[in-house]
């Protein structure tokens, strides 16, 4: 049993561990040894912890008594506690559930670790959307002592930033590769990743890039609200960088361990997969808002929306054709997948042809459902909006009904987005933010809404969770209404899969089967 006290830690351990210990950990005192057992004092300090953790996975935190955790906002119990719990070791995942806060906690634990000389600088990678908006903000408000800038636009650019004297520097995934041998000499002793799906595979550039970066001294933590959401063979990537040895050496012998074929090319998890996930993705701490928020809560509306007769005729004019084309052939999940997202256009009111051309047709009845949302709220609303030339459309319809918008798509950069975001949560307008959900589904904070409208359903479970968490956030002061818009036979399916977060990717030919009634 551990006592802790000011400056000592008493611990009885087994005897035969105690060469063990003594050769770890320099300031330990023997109080009593009978052979069996053995009572000893372990000094406290951040290095004697770091090392029991790495001994015996736990330990008493010092940064719970010796921090006095800077910034604007004084932390929630659960972030002092995921602070604490990176602090004490070298490689850990952080799984807390989106709008907890753990890019503060993250920030705090860096601070800790460079006040005790064990962290000099630290390279943040994460998505282009939230470089600005997330990391950089919130380091000025939680460790405003500490320098910061961010690695984006020309490699010039990129490569001063890297070799310069700053403490925290943040990249995105895709700029890491084109700076990576600066990176390796420029002495950052902690890596953060967040958003860390990004790593789950193997055999991607980004995964090898980062890989090459780590060296046994390389402090790694990485960030997911969402981990292995798609599939258990997911993890592997990600234990591969944290926990290597906690999954085989090579990816088809964990996908022998967790999935079990039940065709010749559809794989299906093991009963025993969850265990399996979870003890590969060790060292790991989460809290769900649940745990340690007092948020309102999320109400969902579902809104039917007809097809207008145009929209109706196509639709069934364009299942047909599907149907003719299905015939007597294998359908790959690739195709069902480009088939749903025509369905899915169409039905929203515009759709890409074979030749990339843009065909708009009526979508009266959404507009007007959009209209009766935003007649029910007084205050802000996000539009998520998953095609391009639809947010086009949005963005029209409401500035012709004067409503103040502004979009936020792929075409805007990253500190475009930044300062719409900040006029969006600080200014009277924009009003609405329409967003395309792949350019701001993560790790932003957008509270100033509270009503999230679907024009469209998005196709993966993790981006759907996402968009909804824009709002569910710390700051949130007001009920949240989540609206899905509805008028096609797949949109409801897809709609019902989202709410019952079904694994979208495995399911799409039989989605798609159902919508051809075949």
């Amino acid at each position: 049993m551990n006592v802790v006290e000011d400056t000592v830690v008493h611990m009885v351990i087994p005897s035969s561990d105690l060469g063990f210990l003594v050769g770890h950990i320099d300031r330990v005192e023997v109080l009593k040894n009978d052979g069996t057992d053995a009572e000893v004092v372990v000094y406290w300090g951040i290095e004697e912890m770091q090392r029991l953790v790495r001994l015996y996975g736990e330990a008493p935190n010092p940064m719970l008594k010796e921090y006095d955790w800077p910034g604007l906002y004084a932390p929630f119990v659960h972030q002092r506690i995921t602070a604490s719990y990176l602090a004490l070791r070298d490689r850990a995942f952080c799984f807390n559930e989106a709008g907890t806060g753990k890019t503060s906690s993250v920030i705090w634990a860096a601070d800790y670790l460079m006040t005790q000389k064990q962290v000099k600088r630290v390279l943040v990678i994460c998505p282009l959307s939230i470089m600005y908006s997330a990391w950089q903000a919130d380091i000025f408000k939680t460790a405003m002592h500490r320098t910061v800038a961010v690695a984006h636009g020309d490699i010039a650019k990129r490569k001063k930033i890297i070799n310069g004297e700053y403490e925290f520097v943040i990249i995105n995934f895709d700029g890491v590769g084109t700076v990576s041998e600066e990176i390796n000499k420029a002495g950052f002793d902690l890596i953060v990743v967040d958003e860390a799906n990004a790593y789950k595979t193997v055999s991607t550039k980004r995964w090898k890039v980062l890989a090459r970066l780590l060296t046994p001294t390389t402090r790694l933590w990485m960030l997911t609200g969402t981990p292995a959401s798609q599939s258990p063979l997911d993890a592997f990537g990600l234990a591969k960088l944290i926990n290597p040895s906690g999954v085989p050496k090579f990816f088809g012998a964990w996908r022998d361990k967790v999935m079990q074929p039940i065709s010749r090319f559809k794989w299906a998890p093991k009963k025993e997969s969850k265990t399996l996930v979870y003890q590969a993705l060790q060292p790991a701490i989460r809290f769900e808002k649940a745990d340690c928020l007092d948020l309102p809560e999320v109400m969902y509306q579902t809104r039917e929306v007809p097809l207008s007769p145009q929209v109706e005729r196509y639709y069934r004019m364009l299942k047909k054709e599907m149907l003719i084309s299905a015939a007597g052939e294998e359908i790959s999940a690739v195709n069902a997948a480009a088939m749903l997202s025509k369905l899915l256009q169409l039905s929203g009111g515009a759709i890409y042809t074979d030749t990339k051309e843009v065909v708009e047709f009526d979508a009266s009845p959404r507009f007007n459902a959009l209209s009766e949302v935003l007649d029910e709220t007084k205050n802000k609303v996000i539009v998520f909006v998953p095609y391009t030339h639809t947010i086009e459309l949005v963005s029209k319809f409401l500035t012709d009904q004067g409503v103040s918008n502004e979009v936020i798509n792929g075409a805007v950069s990253a500190s475009g987005r930044s300062e719409t975001i900040n006029r969006f949560q600080t200014q009277e307008h924009p009003r609405v933010l329409v967003i395309q959900p792949q350019a701001a589904s993560h790790g932003v904070t957008l509270t100033a809404a509270d009503t999230v409208v679907f024009w469209s359903p998005v196709m993966s479970v993790e981006t759907y969770l996402q968009c909804i968490a824009r709002i569910d956030r710390v700051g949130q002061k007001n009920a949240m209404t989540v609206v899905h818009l509805q008028g096609s036979e797949a949109e409801r399916r897809i709609y019902q899969m989202l709410q019952n977060k079904v694994d979208m990717h495995e399911s799409l030919v039989d989605l798609y089967k159902q919508e051809l009634g075949i």
